[in-house]
């Protein structure tokens, strides 16, 4: 009996590890999240590549310090290995800036510096994963991104830390709704058809002790993984309810 128990309990101990090491917080998988069917059609979705002059912008408190942003020429080498991407890769024309952001503090304290486009970036499908590149110079100042649902309600994903050099690969995950109604909900039978995810910009929250002198942080590569299995196999000849 005792080892029959210290086998079972060495089995669950081994799935628990397996399970640990496939659950990973830093690199979500698109394809279990929010899954209750095996009818998906992940795709990887070019949402910005931060070439267009003037497609966002950038504010702080008045009284924290003064925040200017441009293209600056550039961007993360590591980039060119998301030869997956398949949605709208081929519209961008050229590809060889980031959107760079510079920010001069007055003093320390608790600030948050706001990244924005000018409108907000409606995301076909149900989006499972949004991913960004970024260069956040080894600070403890954190990233959040900022979404709105299919309601219009906002929330807040939280990113990461930007303690590390040089370009990363930060993704988040967009948590499903449990019921339709509760949490971010991305698409609903009851209310029409029309885009269940909007991205409304980032937010960094300034580290109080780092924040003083001029701080710089680059964004390139905004992506996400989308499921448009829904938009992909609507009937040609089928109504479409935004009437």
């Amino acid at each position: 009996m005792k080892k029959f128990l210290l086998l079972t309990a060495a089995a669950l101990l081994a799935a628990g590890m397996g399970f640990a090491q496939s659950a990973s917080l830093t690199d979500p998988d698109p394809n279990v999240i929010g899954n209750d069917s095996a009818e998906q059609s992940l795709k990887n979705v070019l949402i910005d590549n931060f070439e267009r002059e003037g497609s966002w912008t950038v504010s702080m408190s008045l009284d924290a310090g003064v925040v200017t942003a441009r293209l600056i020429d550039g961007g993360p080498m590591g980039k060119e290995d998301e030869r997956e991407i398949v949605e709208g890769e081929d519209d961008v024309g050229e590809n060889n800036h980031c959107f760079g952001t510079k920010v001069e503090f007055f003093r320390r304290g608790i600030n948050s510096i706001y990244i924005r486009p000018v409108r907000p970036i409606a995301i076909e499908g149900v989006t499972k994963t949004v991913s960004v590149w970024i260069a956040g110079r080894n600070t403890k100042h954190n990233l959040t991104l900022l979404v709105q649902d299919y309601f219009g309600h906002s929330f807040e994903l939280y990113m990461g830390t930007l303690t590390f050099s040089g370009w990363r690969k930060v993704t988040v995950a967009v948590p499903p709704s449990p019921d339709g109604v509760h949490g971010i909900v991305q698409s609903s039978a009851f209310h029409g058809d029309k885009p269940g995810l909007k991205i409304t910009g980032f937010r960094i929250d300034c580290d109080p002790e780092t924040a003083i002198g001029s701080y710089y942080v680059y964004f390139d590569a905004l992506h996400a993984i989308t499921d448009v299995y829904d938009v992909e196999n609507r009937d040609a000849d089928d109504i479409i309810d935004n009437w």
